[in-house]
């Protein structure tokens, strides 16, 4: 099953669960790729292969928004858009231990091991660190967990959770970047929750939210008051 946001002749966009992969790899599972090519080609009785473009990622554990274009047109002009920074791109992520500002950005080095599927900060530029933007604000707190509305700049390898740990605030669940227990299902708490982005074709503003899962935490902070 898949949770479709919105669809048209160019594009689809679908609310990804915890646990699914976006992208192939060596563990051969079932895709989100794999999932909504099956939905197109039942949808619209397709004979032949579904082109279908994966226009970027998110992490395995991590929930919410991935856009796909249904043609090579508007995959060459989305990848564009995520390549000039021009999508907005905001994320709730759940952490550990209360903050002592309300708001605030955070600038890092970071580089990716590929041994280890783990990216590392740095104190320093080097010529293998990118620069890592974001900016975040307290939503609420509950007892030892906060709530953050994180907002991305730019688009590194696993970049909010490496700079959330790095300030002592490890994503729950995140066992990888510092987290103590992990969740039931093995997700973290981050959720893709909106994105704002132009329409590749019709030039129009188009603006996607997508709902976090209703369990663990999530439950306590956005279903148990208004969202």
């Amino acid at each position: 099953m898949i949770n479709v946001l919105f669809e048209d002749n160019h594009i689809i966009i679908v609310n990804k669960e915890a646990g699914d992969l976006v992208q192939g790899d060596s563990t051969g599972d079932e895709t989100v790729l794999d999932k909504i090519k099956l939905y197109l080609k039942k949808k619209y009785k397709k004979p032949g292969e579904v082109f279908l473009g994966l226009v970027h990622r998110i992490d395995r554990p991590t929930s919410g928004i991935v856009i796909c274009a249904k043609t090579s047109k508007a995959l060459s002009r989305l990848n564009e858009q995520f390549k000039k920074r021009l999508v907005e791109k905001k994320y709730w992520a759940i952490v550990k231990n209360p903050f002592s500002i309300k708001s605030g950005n955070l600038t890092n080095w970071i580089a990716k091991n590929s041994k280890l599927n783990k990216s590392f900060v740095f104190k320093k530029k080097t010529s293998k660190t990118k620069k890592a933007i974001l900016t975040f604000r307290i939503h609420k707190k509950i007892q030892n967990y906060t709530l953050l509305e994180v907002h991305l700049k730019t688009g590194r390898h696993h970049q909010i959770r490496v700079q959330l740990s790095n300030i002592g605030h490890p994503i729950v669940g995140d066992l990888k970047y510092g987290a103590k227990r992990s969740n039931p299902d093995a997700s973290i708490s981050l959720h893709s929750a909106e994105m704002s982005f132009e329409h590749p074709v019709r030039k129009k503003l188009i603006q996607i939210k997508a709902n976090p899962p209703k369990k663990h935490l999530w439950n306590a902070f956005l279903y148990d008051s208004k969202f």
